[in-house]
């Protein structure tokens, strides 16, 4: 199960207390003080692990704490330190505090950061002996370790972010290109959270591909499911907008690419501007080549008419046409987003 939002708390453990003790041993009735240190407590760390892409474990348990230091005791012994407490999660996590929503740490793949950092042990009286105090009867308590509620918030971190109106085709190229397991249907919203895949170009490049849930007009105020997860798209590199071909309202293609880059351009102008690759999709509905060649003609003049110079290719998961020219010019954009190459030559 997906889930991108969270809040835990987390307290690292406290340090343990210094111990007053004297040395009391045979022909020795008054020794001197041999109270030890307390051991200092554990720190709660997080740690970014690219096996994870969810924040499901945080549901169901909400405190997450590390070990208390242990207390001195005679002899000089130092009480034991307490054992850190490792949190792992997706990279991509964002971590604010829950307080005053400033962001603590944004989590990339291998990082470690101490989230809240464990009390020193306190000090035993033998610390505190010199030749003016022979006898010290005082030992500090272990300092308190941190404790901080916080807000996880994850974004995918992606190559490539699958967009599109709902049912344009995305769950179906992220099938056919990947290992990943997309709810498919002819209905809108089988997509009800985000999905990621690896797709191979050959043997030695992959892309991370994310396919976001299908936006409608008002994702950016929050209607539909738009809201919830454009914020997903943020961290992807190049966006594959997968347009239908065959729209089953009887719309122009054209009007369902305007209605979601005005959505982008409305939640964020940054985002808009990310490079950006279309593609037709369904092209396994028309009944002959020709028809096809006609449909992206058809859309790339449309396109040029609202003043855009992105590329076209026609694409279908059906019988995987155009998948191979699309994933190299996705690993091209990946690489080097400057470099443009020949799509579907049109001619008008």
């Amino acid at each position: 199960m997906f889930v991108d939002e969270a809040t835990i708390e987390v307290r690292a453990g406290n340090g343990g207390d210094g111990r007053v003790s004297f040395r009391r041993a045979k022909h020795q009735p008054k020794g001197g003080p041999d109270g030890g240190d307390g051991g200092d407590g554990g720190s709660v760390i997080l740690v970014a692990d690219d096996g994870l892409n969810t924040l499901y474990d945080f549901r169901g348990t909400r405190l997450w704490k590390a070990e208390h230091g242990g207390h001195g005791g005679p002899n000089n012994r130092h009480g034991a330190n307490g054992n850190d407490r490792v949190v792992t999660l997706p990279p991509g996590t964002i971590v604010f505090d829950h307080e005053t929503k400033e962001i603590l740490c944004d989590l990339r793949s291998n990082d470690r950061v101490v989230i809240a950092r464990g009390g020193r042990g306190g000090r035993g009286n033998d610390y505190f002996k010199s030749a003016t105090n022979q006898t010290p009867r005082k030992a500090e308590p272990g300092e308190r370790g941190e404790a901080k509620l916080l807000n996880l918030e994850l974004r995918l971190i992606a190559d490539v972010g699958l967009i599109g109106k709902p049912n344009a085709g995305k769950s179906t190229l992220l099938s056919v290109l990947t290992r990943a397991d997309p709810k498919i249907g002819s209905y809108p919203f089988t997509t009800l959270s985000p999905q990621l895949g690896i797709a191979e170009v050959d043997t030695r490049r992959r892309l991370v591909l994310a396919d976001i849930p299908g936006l409608i007009e008002g994702a950016a105020e929050g209607a539909g499911l738009g809201h919830e997860f454009l914020r997903h798209i943020e961290r992807t590199r190049v966006l594959l907008h997968v347009v239908d071909a065959c729209p089953n309202d009887d719309t122009a293609p054209i009007e369902h690419y305007r209605a979601i880059r005005e959505e982008l351009m409305h939640y964020s102008a940054q985002l808009a501007e990310k490079p950006e690759l279309v593609v037709l999709s369904k092209m396994d509905l028309f009944d002959d080549d020709q028809a096809r060649e006609d449909a992206v003609k058809s859309f790339s003049r449309a396109l040029r008419v609202e003043g855009a110079t992105t590329e076209v290719l026609p694409v279908s998961g059906v019988t995987s046409q155009g998948l191979v020219p699309m994933l190299e010019r996705l690993w091209t954009m990946v690489g080097t987003p400057s470099v443009k190459t020949d799509a579907w030559s049109v001619q008008d």
